[in-house]
């Protein structure tokens, strides 16, 4: 039971964070000329079989969730159950929202997120610094 109340706490606490920062941080349009700013990248590392993920179904998402330096922060794993969320309702990074949508049932995925799709300039302390790049390996476990 403790371990589902913390799972409780952390989804509201992402979800919160998204909303907060997709609402005051989508300067991507002017980061896209900033030669020196960081690209989203998505690197396939096994492909799934099943049904792709496309906007409006909601998945069931496994991940780790770690700093350029390594640094881990979060862990689905560690707590014993996937984030759950409506792909394209905005419940999480737009990082997120973009790496998840076209990823197949059991697909998983290393996601680099630049820090206009993931926290911006705020970060979201104690554990994400402000403008970090954050590496999310994620596997797509469920699709409703």
């Amino acid at each position: 039971m403790k371990s589902f109340g913390m799972y409780v706490v952390a989804v509201s606490v992402i979800i919160l964070l998204a909303f907060i920062f997709m609402s005051g941080n989508n300067n991507s349009e002017n980061n896209k000329n900033n030669p020196s700013s960081h690209e989203f990248k998505k690197e396939i590392t096994q492909q799934g079989s099943g049904k792709i993920a496309e906007k409006g179904d909601t998945v069931s998402v496994n991940y780790i969730g770690r700093l350029t330096d390594g640094t881990e922060f979060d862990n689905s794993y560690k707590r014993g159950e996937p984030i759950n969320f409506v792909l394209g309702n905005g419940q999480v990074i737009q990082g997120w929202e973009q790496g998840i949508e076209g990823m197949k049932v059991g697909g998983k995925a290393t996601l680099t997120i630049p820090p206009d799709l993931g926290y911006g300039i705020t970060g979201s302390p104690p554990f994400i610094p402000a403008n970090a790049t954050l590496i999310f390996d994620v596997e797509l476990v469920g699709i409703k």
